[in-house]
């Protein structure tokens, strides 16, 4: 009897490790498994795990929960502010719970410096969002050293939202932030050689028109927008197309935060005012693409929330996501 225990334990953890997630590569245009098979990332954002952890509910439930909702990728956003004020021994540990939940519940994880505004000039939209080139050069030197090993740590999105705040923070080039993107990539990728490093376009992550004609020189990197419902007007698809679509043709792109509020909601603010009409409209256009995105934010606290109470009761966004989410 003990030895048929032993030969079940063994399987047990044989098949938990078969259905952990693989290496995700960039071929083409498209992110792809080790076997070679197209992924399309369809995913939520969590709120600061230093925000979670506070609140005690950062926990493998929550995770569970995002998998149950049907995600295959979950943002972690780290606040240059509370990476500092946790010191990033202690920040790490948490990391490192949110790569062991991962690889329990099967879903892939964006690590992402979540900081607003100009990172050349040093100046920022909030205080939260500080940070300097230094500290963000470690950062990413950390990471992609600690989890060079880790498949589930699938990509590495260098800066959250670029912004010179219509110059009120300075200016930036695109010529000068593709070599400041270029220069922490370099460092990544002598760190993590298979790492998938994730670059966004200026007005806080929406515009990837240089792309078009002055891209960076990387084969395994991938492109971000955040094409919020009141970045333009609608018709949205041609004008999506124009600013950041067109770069699919070419290049993986992932969408790290979509979402909507109605005006009546919590914490509803420009760009997010919105609806299902907007939702649906994105969901068919990145269907057609092949685009990958991630919805903002899996919290009831934070908006566009998803849920409004730790019941994770949806809310009308979270409602219309879940079921996109669950394939209804």
């Amino acid at each position: 009897m003990r030895k048929i225990i032993t030969f079940l334990i063994c399987i047990a953890f044989s098949l938990a490790a078969f259905s952990q997630p693989s290496l995700i590569k960039v071929s083409g245009n498209k992110f792809v498994d080790e076997t070679g098979k197209t992924i399309v990332f369809r995913g939520l954002n969590f709120s600061d795990p230093d925000k979670l952890e506070k609140a005690g509910k950062w926990t493998k439930k929550h995770f569970e929960e995002a998998k149950a909702w049907g995600a295959n990728i979950i943002r972690i956003p780290v606040h240059p502010a509370a990476w500092r004020k946790r010191g990033p021994e202690n920040y790490l540990k948490l990391i490192d719970q949110a790569v062991q939940w991962a690889k329990e519940v099967n879903v892939y994880l964006i690590i992402d410096w979540h900081s607003i505004g100009n990172l050349r000039t040093e100046l920022y939209q909030n205080e939260m969002y500080n940070t300097t080139k230094k500290e963000t050069f470690e950062f990413w030197l950390t990471i992609s050293r600690k989890y060079a090993k880790e498949p589930v740590v699938a990509m590495y999105e260098i800066y959250n939202e670029p912004t010179t705040y219509n110059n009120q923070l300075g200016s930036c080039t695109w010529a000068q932030w593709k070599e400041l993107m270029t220069d922490i990539i370099t460092v990544i990728l002598a760190n993590n050689p298979k790492a998938i490093p994730l670059v966004a376009g200026f007005n806080w992550a929406y515009d990837l028109t240089p792309v078009k004609t002055d891209p960076l020189n990387f084969s395994n990197i991938a492109y971000v927008s955040h094409p919020y419902p009141q970045k333009r007007s609608q018709p949205w698809e041609p004008q999506w197309e124009q600013d950041w679509g067109f770069v699919a043709d070419k290049y993986p792109v992932i969408l790290t935060e979509v979402g909507f509020a109605l005006p009546e909601e919590k914490g509803v603010h420009i760009p997010v005012t919105g609806d299902e009409v907007y939702g649906k409209t994105l969901v068919d256009y990145t269907a057609k693409k092949g685009i990958s995105w991630v919805v903002w934010v899996f919290d009831p606290e934070w908006a566009p929330m998803m849920f409004s109470d730790w019941n994770y009761t949806p809310t009308r966004q979270g409602a219309f996501f879940k079921k996109v989410l669950q394939g209804k």
